[in-house]
């Protein structure tokens, strides 16, 4: 808990405004007055008013405070089925096709990040990955030069021994079903990004296989040595204080006695605070068994997107769904920060 307590802390000093489109959803609404009371900012709801009120009345929950947007009845709308109608792949849908579009809560709430009315989306709460996913893709512009979009778990194993003083960032277990090497070495660079901006620390990514070293030799196996490879040129060449391995076993990245008998040597050996699994297989699959043997885990934080943006699981609790707004709203303080040294570098060019 000390990890998403510092989140916590670093966010109330600049505190943010997060959308939940599934605004009608009481664990929704409940996370949203979680994330309110814990002074992290103003959570925006997306549904119609008098649902909310009723739900939130019935499940209890105190109501004041929280913001409610019905997409039909906002004095947006209007502005954003023309913002819509300037991207390339909605040129021809007209006024009235882009304004049914944009009743759907999530491409709205995409709508309403990319443009600023929000400073972040926390979505997924009783729908699958594509829904908030599709709209995401379609409306915010991605970042960096192979516009692939990934998500990273956020575990705190509570045993300061493993990675960060515990925490291990994930990648990746969300979207990417079965990555080349090029998407596995650009997600190694995205869960590293992720790992910095929580942490303050120094990524040590390790890339996982069922084999160390080339004690197995696979197809996989070698796919995974590859992007290792090529995710450290990448690093080098953009001159990252980034630390990657691979292929590593999950003992001989995470356990320093494990790297030592299987001889395998270096910084990121037994020390690794990033994983990054080979396929969605998985990585879902480790993220999940996660979870449920009891370990915090945050997510899905989805990331290559210019605004930040996670997708939770359906079996998430509020406070762990606040926890992850929690997330996202830090990892908006970071863009903006960024954006506006990029915008003083070009004023002094």
């Amino acid at each position: 808990m000390q990890f998403i307590e510092s989140v916590f802390g670093r966010l109330r000093r600049h505190p943010k405004r997060i959308v939940f489109p599934e605004g009608e959803n009481p664990r929704a609404i409940a996370a949203g007055r979680h994330f309110y009371e814990l002074g992290l900012g103003v959570p925006i709801l997306l549904g119609r008013r008098a649902v909310v009120e009723e739900v939130a009345r019935r499940e209890k929950i105190p109501f004041d405070h929280l913001g409610v947007i019905n997409p039909e009845q906002s004095a947006d709308l209007p502005d954003f089925c023309r913002f819509l109608e300037t991207l390339d792949r909605y040129k021809k849908l007209g006024f009235s096709d882009a304004r049914e579009l944009l009743l759907n809560p999530n491409y709205y709430a995409a709508m309403m990040v990319q443009y600023g009315r929000a400073d972040g989306v926390v979505g997924g709460v009783d729908s699958p990955t594509s829904a908030l996913l599709r709209p995401l893709l379609r409306v915010v512009k991605p970042s960096g030069p192979h516009h692939l979009v990934s998500s990273c778990l956020v575990a705190d194993t509570g045993r300061p021994d493993i990675g960060h003083h515990g925490v291990l960032v994930m990648a990746d277990c969300g979207v990417v079903p079965e990555p080349d090497v090029e998407q596995l070495a650009t997600i190694a660079l995205q869960a590293a990004h992720l790992c910095r901006q929580l942490t303050g620390e120094t990524p040590r990514v390790a890339m996982l296989s069922f084999s160390t070293k080339g004690s197995a030799v696979t197809p996989g196996t070698e796919k995974v040595a590859a992007a290792a490879a090529l995710a450290r040129q990448q690093a080098q060449a953009r001159h990252l204080a980034i630390e990657i391995d691979g292929e590593l076993e999950a003992d001989a990245a995470l356990l320093p006695g494990a790297a030592r008998n299987k001889s395998v040597a270096g910084t990121v050996a037994g020390r690794a605070n990033v994983l990054v699994f080979p396929d969605l297989h998985s990585g879902h699959i480790g993220g999940k068994l996660t979870a449920i043997l009891g370990h915090c885990a945050y997510g899905q934080i989805l990331t290559g997107l210019t605004k930040p943006a996670a997708d939770v699981s359906r079996a998430d609790s509020p406070e762990t769904i606040a926890a992850v707004a929690a997330i996202v709203g830090l990892q908006a303080i970071e863009m903006r920060r960024l954006q506006e040294m990029a915008e003083e570098e070009k004023k002094k060019s």
